[in-house]
């Protein structure tokens, strides 16, 4: 039986580009159309693009794809690139002067991590895109994922590899899945509070003299549950919910934490339940970005007690 992830939900795609050496990188996913897509923003530092489209009442709800990138703000020019194949495609939302693709994207900060004067741009989501697949998606220290880290809220010394974690499960006829760039400042917890890179439950401050660097959590819902744009927008709430259990701290001033949803179907699902599926896919695929991460430009990885 293949591993459930992201793309376990019927028709949704995931590609990554990765460069171990720069410690840098991106992941594209893809949604079958139309689809209805919403955004909740919790950290304080986002680096996005196209999300002012994804709040209530805007007209456009479709998306073409969308775009995880390191390289901080620099890599936002990575989605340039999908913009473009999309369109290449003749996809996209409809206009008088033709289609104009609809890709949003959110970006993680890994500039101190291997080279960062390299930075994805539209070459590499171009690379990403065109590498997207229906398998089961490639986790830890890949796509926007290769220079995540996470705990740098004790410390240097504390600091450990983030990456990419992918989950999926059914509710009721429907398949929901998630997939979470997991790049924090705060120390990672499992769901039933197993401390994995150590640290307090309760974190205190930060030790004098420490300033966390700027890190980010992205996080993709999909479903192929029918739900509104509302509807998506509560199931990120309680997303955001997985992220302050598992990450301690979590939407700190120098985190972007960010949480899109996708519903690409029309299967009727309680929306109580989704939600709360939600929750335990988003803390599930948090564990599994340290657990499944490799060493990294020196950064040592979670290290498991038997």
């Amino acid at each position: 039986m293949s591993e459930e992830t992201l793309t376990s939900v019927p028709g949704v795609e995931v590609g990554h580009y990765t460069d171990v050496h720069a410690a840098t990188g991106v992941t594209v996913m893809v949604f079958p159309e139309p689809n209805v897509a919403a955004v909740d923003l919790r950290g304080a530092a986002p680096g996005t693009r196209e999300v002012g489209l994804l709040g209530p009442g805007m007209k456009v709800e479709t998306i073409q794809g969308l775009v995880f990138s390191g390289g901080s703000a620099f890599g936002l020019a990575a989605a340039d690139g999908v913009v473009g194949a999309v369109a290449s495609e003749g996809r996209g939302h409809p206009t008088p002067a033709g289609p104009v693709p609809i890709v949003p994207a959110a970006i993680i900060y890994d500039l101190l991590i291997g080279d960062g004067n390299v930075r994805p741009g539209p070459k590499e989501g171009v690379a990403a895109y065109r590498a997207r697949t229906g398998d089961p998606v490639s986790q830890g220290s890949v796509g926007a994922g290769t220079g995540a880290i996470v705990a740098g809220w004790r410390g240097p010394e504390a600091v450990r590899k983030g990456g990419v974690g992918s989950t999926a499960t059914t509710v009721g006829e429907a398949t929901l899945g998630v997939l979470v760039v997991l790049n924090a400042v705060g120390d990672v917890f499992t769901l039933d509070g197993l401390a994995l890179t150590g640290g307090a439950p309760v974190p205190p401050p930060a030790p004098a003299g420490i300033r966390p660097i700027e890190q980010t959590t992205l996080v993709a819902l999909a479903t192929d549950a029918a739900a509104s744009r509302t509807d998506l927008m509560r199931l990120a709430v309680r997303a955001h919910d997985a992220l302050a259990v598992c990450l301690r701290p979590s939407h700190t001033r120098y985190d972007g934490d960010a949480v899109f949803a996708v519903s690409s179907g029309d299967r009727v699902v309680d929306a109580d339940e989704l939600g709360e599926a939600a929750f335990r896919v988003v803390g599930r695929a948090i564990e599994l970005a340290v657990t499944k991460a490799q060493s990294v430009a020196g950064i040592p990885v979670v290290e498991l007690r038997s």
